[in-house]
């Protein structure tokens, strides 16, 4: 299995070329691919294959991430710069003591 990175797929939806200009379109359609997420977590589907992906949790969560992605883009944020951020917010809120190092 390959190591992907976020940078690595934030840059190959950009060479897509994606039109991200309508904004409000982008949240709909995430919000289309949580409702589908949250389908197939209900119906408790059998587990991708890799030949058999189609209506998968697995399915549903890589469109939720390309679309998170791709409104990322939209907006120029580079995720892996913004992550180490966030992670440390969420340790403090939670007085979690896990030190996030992505070497």
């Amino acid at each position: 299995m390959q190591n992907i990175t976020i940078k690595y797929l934030q840059e190959y939806i950009k060479s897509k070329n994606i039109n991200t200009e309508n904004k409000e379109a982008l949240f709909l359609k995430l919000s289309e691919e949580v409702g589908e997420l949250a389908a197939a977590m209900l119906r408790n589907p059998d587990r991708a294959t890799e030949t058999n992906i189609k209506g998968t949790i697995e399915e549903e969560i890589c469109d939720v991430i390309s679309l998170c992605l791709i409104i990322a883009n939209s907006y120029d944020i580079d995720v892996e710069k913004w992550i180490p951020v966030k992670e440390k917010l969420h340790n403090e809120k939670w007085n979690n003591k896990v030190v996030f190092d992505p070497r």
